[in-house]
């Protein structure tokens, strides 16, 4: 356990020792800041049946955003090691191998999470200003978050299985966004082709990032898409274990 916290230290330190992370902080609250302006713009002296927070957290605006950090944060992850050869005395360290992986992940959970923590001073401050709520209720925040995190978790395990097959940031950044766009866009596939069957919707939906936020930003809790994303986390490091060994053995 000492071992695995001693990684985890190391990469988290080593974002926030790289500049790229605080472009890629400052990037993300600029345009989720500009997103939340324009909402309220929007909303300002307009009846409209849904509230502040769930009209930030289901804007096509907040969702770009959120589908393109995702290999900015994991693009390096394996792949800067492998470049600069940095990968190697940590092969030979006496950790596992799956030690190795969930440090990296952990590790830009980290900074995924810290990422989103100054999004809450959002609601705050609108609602200090106005003395109005921003959600219906606490469970609508906590909805909210919790589907940021589910989504979170699987994007980032895209991410680190995409750098751990090449020695290129830029094809690792591109084939995570490729896939991620992918899952993210085959929920609306039911909106734009009509002509499919109920069942069809119906399974297009349960995969659908776009309506399982609705849900849970509305504060309906649904373990639906709880045990789907953490079911599919799981695999896609499992996946990037078994990538990992097999590129220790040809090193």
């Amino acid at each position: 356990m000492r071992k695995f916290l001693t990684l985890l230290d190391r990469e988290v330190r080593s974002y926030f020792y790289s500049p790229i992370a605080y472009i890629v902080l400052v990037f993300f609250l600029l345009l989720s800041g500009v997103d939340f302006y324009f909402q309220l713009s929007f909303m300002n002296g307009r009846p409209v049946p849904y509230t502040v927070q769930e009209a930030f957290f289901n804007s096509v605006f907040f969702w770009f955003a959120f589908v393109l950090i995702f290999p900015l944060i994991t693009m390096r992850l394996f792949s800067e090691e492998f470049k600069l050869g940095t990968i190697e005395p940590l092969m030979t360290a006496p950790v596992r191998d799956w030690q190795v992986v969930l440090s990296k992940f952990f590790g830009a959970l980290v900074f995924y999470i810290v990422l989103w923590i100054p999004t809450l001073l959002y609601f705050v401050i609108f609602q200090t200003v106005t003395h109005d709520p921003a959600a219906n209720s606490a469970g609508a925040y906590l909805g909210s978050y919790l589907m940021l995190f589910l989504l979170g978790i699987f994007y980032l395990s895209i991410g680190c299985l995409a750098s751990v097959l090449t020695t290129n940031q830029i094809v690792a950044a591109v084939i995570s966004f490729c896939a991620i766009t992918l899952h993210f866009f085959s929920g609306l596939v039911s909106f734009i082709v009509q002509d499919v069957s109920s069942a069809t919707r119906q399974l297009l939906g349960y995969f659908s990032a776009i309506e399982q936020m609705g849900t849970l930003s509305r504060g309906e809790i649904d373990t639906r898409p709880i045990v789907l994303y953490l079911s599919m986390t799981i695999v896609m490091l499992a996946l990037t274990h078994q990538a990992f060994q097999s590129r220790k053995w040809r090193l």
